[in-house]
């Protein structure tokens, strides 16, 4: 017999603490593009993991489509954040944003 010793409680707090966790990297670190970037990210991931324990917790199919489609959106976004990234290095030859 399996036994679960972590809650749901402690799934849906966990996913809280690293979206609040991306949170915070982008507010510390506003001028570094590619931490920026991460912490979008991880920010992303944060949201999918809740949508996704909250929909394993109830039965819903939707919710885990729903989680598939943000995935694509992430892996979206992080290619053109690249790509913006390439072409900002281009023309200022530094990835550090200045005030």
């Amino acid at each position: 017999m399996i036994v679960n010793f972590f809650t749901n409680e402690f799934y849906l707090n966990a996913s809280i603490l690293v979206c609040f966790l991306g949170f915070i990297g982008i507010i510390l670190n506003r001028y570094n593009l590619i931490i920026v970037i991460i912490c979008i990210e991880i920010m992303f991931f944060g949201i999918n993991y809740f949508l996704a324990t909250s929909a394993v917790s109830i039965n819903d199919v939707k919710g885990l489509s729903v989680c598939l489609f943000i995935l694509t959106v992430a892996a979206t976004e992080s290619a053109i954040a690249l790509g913006l990234l390439v072409l900002y290095y281009r023309i200022f030859n530094t990835i550090i944003l200045t005030s």
